[in-house]
């Protein structure tokens, strides 16, 4: 089942070729705007305007990206995590699935990391 969005860590990664990968992916990126301490812009993909939110350092070296849409090329978290490590070169995290309040706080724990050894689950206590 398609996520409604998708969001993933990434570790020291680069703002410019992150920007690089969304406009190949998802389709040319308009400048980021600055909006408190978040940046915001969108990719102009097939299908209309895709939202992108990135948090630089949202947890320690981890920058968050939020992608608020289902018209991306990829269904998960997970599978955008894999992309983006493929193109990148740099640790993602990403949660295995979608979460909700009612599943408590282990759940909410629940991590995947994706790098140079592979994929694994692991507990990642952001708090």
């Amino acid at each position: 089942m398609r996520q409604p969005d998708i969001e993933i860590y990434l570790k020291d990664a680069d703002h410019r070729a992150v920007t690089d990968w969304l406009s190949v992916a998802l389709g040319p990126c308009a400048d980021w705007r600055q909006q408190g301490q978040v940046y915001k812009t969108s990719a102009q993909a097939e299908g209309g305007e895709i939202p992108l939110t990135w948090l630089p350092k949202a947890v320690g070296k981890w920058h968050s990206l939020f992608i608020d849409s289902d018209a991306t090329p990829w269904a998960d978290d997970r599978a955008c995590a894999r992309a983006a490590f493929a193109a990148l070169g740099v640790e993602v995290r990403c949660a295995p699935g979608g979460w909700s309040e009612e599943e408590g706080t282990e759940e909410a724990d629940r991590w995947i990391r994706i790098d140079a050894e592979g994929e694994q689950e692991f507990i990642w206590r952001t708090d």
